[in-house]
């Protein structure tokens, strides 16, 4: 199955098959048409002199002029395609802008499935302040790639394609652009910003990311100074210390506005900033970058200038470094879970003083959580102690089939658990528990697991391990994991739960950044839950 990767003529094409592709003395291709002219290519003279030209189709996708002979150096071009992409993105292949020449590396799609010349879409280079990539639809942004931190682009909605791929980002005085390698796979990404892959086997292209990813990747989508989640229902939220300008629920492009002014009189200011994590960076049109001071240096900048709103590190290795400050209305906000990226914004002192009342609050509802948790696993311990006891005669009687078969549930094979945790690799690690780690994994029909596996010095043994399995398997309820199955096989006891996609509790209520999303309702309803949940315990050990 193939796929139209180049176009060189894809502004004038020729009509029928009669044109004829020729290679002058000073070694650019020709194409013509009835001895016309229909396209060619210019060699710059700060490029070597032709001598002996010919032109090579590399395994990469790229077709380049080169000269030719043994003093000839056979990676120094004299024109080469991937310096005018159309509308696929190869590894090796620049996305950017040659500052020094004038002219811009980007990609712009086809009018239609069968005419190449360009439309609507491209995806390049925006300049400002802080250079981030985007895509546009003409003049609107569709969808912003964001700025390079020095780890990754803020603005992919995940990091699998940068786990997958080696991105080399390069910024100087002469040119910026970014390009990427593949690892063991053939790859490419069109003009939508989908990645694909070569299925060998197959033998066709297979989708493996797709940006935009999701609703919030759409850019400006809850209007400025609100937070897209995609995880709740509702997805646009203010920032605190903003309240909704018009919101209704399926529009909320308006945006937010501060509910009290800064203060500010452009010498002093009372003002300070809100720390946020996880968050992607606001749009960079009114930004200003300064790679020489420090985080202190820049939050006394921000505060002497009073249309500075926010403010972070530029770099954020090794601590961070950098400053970059943002003008104006913040644009195009976005949760991102598990990210470096802190993002500082500027508050009233009014809001700032409320805020610290609601951090009490929370720290309060927190504690309350941390007892009944507490509570709860004390009861769970003392529950399996009891159930230990009891079972401890019977258990020694049995063979490792004899304890399968007397948990009633569904067994796993060890291959099975090895295909869906990737042979536990160390990305696929999500926790590390008393007894042993626990892995993300996929099973063949798609479904989503997380596997314990049992440390070998852990402590635990065949009889904790039935009593464990036979316990959970009788414990249904809402609150508590799923457990799907286990594997006992040679030195491994491993055990199969549902994956709890939003993680437990204790991640959101004791992370300072996830906290926030917890308000004092939810709390106070994530408190009866609890007391539920030791509810339900506590007649199961009546019984």
């Amino acid at each position: 199955m193939y796929a139209v990767v180049w176009v060189a003529n894809r502004d004038i094409p020729i009509n029928g098959s009669s044109g004829i592709l020729t290679m002058n003395s000073t070694g650019n291709l020709v194409l013509t048409q009835n001895r016309t002219v229909v396209w060619y290519t210019t060699t710059t003279a700060a490029r070597k002199q032709a001598h002996n030209p010919v032109v090579e189709l590399l395994d990469s996708g790229n077709l380049v002029v080169r000269n030719d002979g043994e003093e000839a150096n056979t990676e120094e071009y004299l024109w080469q395609s991937f310096d005018y992409p159309t509308d696929t993105y190869f590894p090796g292949m620049k996305v950017g802008r040659d500052l020094k020449n004038g002219f811009d590396w980007g990609l712009t799609s086809w009018k239609s499935q069968d005419d190449p010349s360009p439309g609507d879409i491209s995806w390049g280079l925006v300049l400002s302040g802080y250079p981030e990539f985007s895509i546009m639809n003409r003049t609107t942004k569709i969808c912003r790639i964001g700025p390079w931190n020095g780890m990754y682009f803020t603005g992919y909605t995940e990091q699998k394609f940068q786990s997958g791929f080696g991105i080399t980002y390069v910024s100087n005085k002469d040119e910026i652009f970014y390009t990427y390698s593949s690892k063991n796979v053939i790859s490419r990404v069109v003009i939508n910003s989908t990645t694909y892959v070569w299925m060998e086997k197959q033998q066709k292209w297979d989708i493996y990311y797709v940006l935009p990813g999701d609703v919030c990747d759409t850019y400006g989508l809850c209007g400025t100074n609100s937070n897209c989640i995609t995880t709740d229902p509702r997805i646009c939220q203010c920032l605190k210390g903003f309240s909704p300008i018009a919101w209704n629920s399926s529009h909320w492009d308006q945006g937010c506005a501060r509910n009290e002014p800064l203060s500010c009189n452009g010498t002093s200011s009372s003002d300070g900033f809100v720390k946020y994590t996880s968050l992607k960076q606001p749009d960079t049109q009114h930004t200003k970058l300064d790679e020489n001071i420090n985080l202190d240096e820049c939050r006394n900048l921000c505060l002497k200038n009073c249309s500075c709103m926010a403010l972070a590190n530029s770099d954020i290795r090794r601590g961070g470094s950098g400053c970059v400050m943002w003008f104006g209305d913040l644009i195009d906000l976005k949760l991102f879970p598990n990210r470096e990226q802190i993002l500082y914004i500027r508050m009233p002192a009014s809001e700032l003083e409320l805020q610290h009342e609601r951090k009490k609050r929370v720290i309060i509802a927190s504690i309350i959580s941390a007892i009944c948790g507490v509570l709860l696993l004390c009861m769970y311990v003392i529950y399996r102690v009891r159930r230990n006891i009891a079972e401890k005669s019977k258990t020694e009687e049995y063979t490792d089939e004899g304890y399968m078969k007397d948990t009633d549930l569904p067994l796993f094979d060890l291959l099975t658990i090895n295909i869906a945790t990737n042979k536990f690799s160390f990305i696929n690690k999500i926790g590390q528990g008393g007894f042993g780690p626990v892995y993300k994994g996929k099973l063949a029909d798609e479904q989503e697991i997380a596997v314990k596996r049992l440390s070998h010095s852990s402590g635990q043994g065949m009889a904790e391990l039935i009593t464990e399995v036979k316990l959970i398997s009788k414990l249904q309820h809402r609150n508590l994991v799923k457990l799907l199955g286990c594997c006992i096989q040679g030195e491994e006891k491993l055990l199969v739960y549902e994956y709890v996609f939003n993680g437990s509790l204790d991640t959101f209520t004791f992370d300072q950044t996830k906290s926030k999303l917890l308000d004092w309702p939810q709390r106070f309803n994530i408190i009866f839950g609890i007391v539920r949940g030791l509810l339900y315990l506590f007649t199961k050990i009546l019984d």
